[in-house]
Parts: structure tokens; sequence; C-alpha cells
């Protein structure tokens, strides 16, 4: 993975895929903060990878909106934003993990758009005042209103949830 800025050294005549480019997993994790967040923050990395998880794996998100809906009652308008599996995750002890979330979290910190703190036994991760500017510039843009459209599905169904649940949810 790399920045945007480092690929001029790329050849032309090979593909890149956006899985390739630090700048969409940090534009994706702020909007996730943004619009999955409670005030553009989520409390703990846990909670923050799987929500994650969910929006960048459509299938699972179906079938976790599917065995919650067993439990309480049924939930219309569920999309399938695109289908296909955006980027592999990794199986952790805690469900999917993403190893690239330490660096994309210390890219956003560097550039001063999040806040990582310690509270307690977790981690908050908030937006800046100007994370959320930018957060939100990211989610008025067309390219990216699937995706904030889907994220918005993710924390209607799963938002208030802690990581704990999520991971129980996600491990069924």
């Amino acid at each position: 993975m790399k920045s945007i800025k480092h690929l001029a050294a790329h050849p032309v005549s090979l593909p890149l895929a956006a899985d390739d480019v630090l700048e969409f997993h940090a534009a994706r994790l702020m909007l996730l903060l943004e619009v999955c967040g409670t005030a553009g923050r989520i409390d703990g990395l846990t909670k923050m990878a799987k929500l994650d998880f969910l929006n960048r794996h459509a299938d699972f998100f179906a079938a976790a909106v599917a065995t919650k809906s067993a439990e309480v009652a049924p939930s219309p308008n569920v999309s399938h934003v695109g289908d296909a599996v955006e980027s592999a995750m990794i199986r952790h002890h805690y469900g999917p993990w993403d190893p690239r979330y330490y660096h994309i979290l210390a890219y956003l910190e560097a550039k001063q758009l999040i806040r990582v703190t310690k509270h307690h036994n977790a981690y908050q991760i908030a937006l800046t005042n100007l994370g959320r500017e930018r957060a939100k510039a990211l989610a008025s843009r067309p390219s990216f209103g699937s995706i904030v459209e889907h994220l918005r599905q993710v924390k209607q169904q799963f938002g208030q949830m802690t990581g704990n649940s999520l991971k129980q949810l996600i491990h069924v």
C-alpha cells in the first residue's frame, strides 16, 4: 500500500487497484467515523474494525442483518451495494482484521484528521474538526455516494452495538 504521491514510478502497463492506495483507505475510514460514529467518534478498535468489515463485505452485511432480524423484527431496505468483496481481511482472534489499520490510523493522525486517545481499556478514534470538515466534503461527492449510503445502513443496523457484540455476531 502506497500513497498516491509515490505512485509515479508505478509502471503504466500494470493495473493499479484502489486497494493499493493509502488515501482510499483513509477516506473510507474517515467516512466510517463520520457516518457510523457518534459525533465523529467510534469507541474501540474492535467496533471500528467490525463496522468497517460490514461496510466492505456486503454479503456478510446481509447475513448479519438476517441473523439480527431473526432475533428482532425484519428490517426493510437493506441494499447489497457491490456484492463483491472490496479487499481482503485476515482472520484474527477477535474476528476479521485488516493489518493496515495501524498504518492508516497513524497516517490520519499525522495529517491531524483524527485523534486517538486511550479511555479505560479501549481506544477512542475521533475525527478532528479538520477531519470532520474533510469527511463531510468526501460524503458530498457523488463518487462516494454508494459508500455513504451503505454506511448509513450499517449504522442503522449495527451502530448502537458494542465492539464485543459485533464480534460475537460476526463469529456466528
